[in-house]
């Protein structure tokens, strides 16, 4: 199979790596709009050669899209426009409303299966590229019904050979849901990173009594800001929602600490610990 990875950073190129040692992919090509990236995945073995968009989806039987969401939700309709009739695009987005709405009337929008395949880290770019990026980890497919059966199998027979677990549901209903469980997080996490930077310009100390809690919360605050951005803005409405609800909730801990009332405060931490159970139950 050859195989066009658009965006080749930690999930394009993770893919690319994965593809390639269960081989799944027999040539794999890059397109990167920052040459660099296209050079140094060719250099580290992630991809066998860096073409143009129209060059590479020519070639391609698969073509991945692993970029931003908004520059994805752009660009869909011209792959899909370039896609030869046997081959299948797939996006990697962690939204997926404003993708899958840009192509709803394409012809060809049956070609096309929306992912969002919930693995990564805090790192970018082709060097933090890895195997095994996928293993065990959740494939959420969204809008199944508007791809056709063979493009769904391929897709489904490449996520079992990634080792993934699979769920289906609806776009809107991925993007309500994500809000809460990972893009919340990373504002969290960016909050907390800007709070303890503004605090360190008048306390020199305070990363040197910085332990684990600290570290593990404002991990994700490494993360890309080339990414993220465009999540946030596609994503608008359901993390709005999402952080009124925080907001909401963090009043209610400013509230009890405040008024020193221990026992409400004790009683909001213990319906938080409720998180355990059901992270451990799955």
């Amino acid at each position: 199979m050859v195989v066009t990875i658009i965006g080749c950073g930690l999930i394009g190129g993770s893919l690319a790596i994965s593809m390639k040692a269960s081989n799944m992919a027999s040539h794999v090509i890059v397109v990167d709009n920052k040459t660099a990236n296209a050079e140094e995945a060719v250099k580290l073995g992630i991809a066998n050669e860096h073409l143009s968009l129209e060059a590479a989806v020519a070639k391609s039987d698969l073509v991945v899209l692993a970029i931003p969401v908004v520059a994805a939700a752009n660009l869909l309709p011209k792959v899909l426009d370039l896609l030869p009739e046997s081959a299948i695009v797939v996006d990697m987005g962690s939204t997926k409303a404003g993708i899958c709405k840009s192509v709803d009337t394409h012809p060809k929008r049956k070609q096309f299966v929306a992912a969002h395949p919930i693995a990564g880290t805090e790192n970018s770019g082709p060097s933090a590229a890895f195997n095994g990026l996928f293993e065990n980890k959740v494939c959420i497919i969204t809008d199944k019904e508007k791809s056709d059966d063979e493009a769904l199998n391929q897709i489904l027979h490449l996520l079992f050979h990634l080792k993934m677990r699979v769920i289906f549901m609806s776009a809107e209903e991925h993007d309500r849901h994500i809000a809460y469980v990972s893009h919340l997080s990373h504002i969290t996490s960016f909050s907390l990173g800007l709070t303890v930077l503004d605090l360190e310009k008048s306390e020199k100390n305070i990363f040197n009594m910085a332990g684990s809690g600290f570290a593990s919360t404002v991990r994700l605050a490494k993360s890309s800001p080339e990414m993220w951005a465009p999540i946030f803005k596609q994503n608008k409405t359901y993390l709005l929602e999402a952080l009124e609800a925080y907001t909401n909730v963090l009043n209610q801990f400013k509230a009890v600490i405040a008024s020193e009332d221990e026992l409400s405060s004790a009683e909001l931490m213990g319906k938080a610990n409720e998180i355990r159970r059901i992270l451990e139950g799955k």
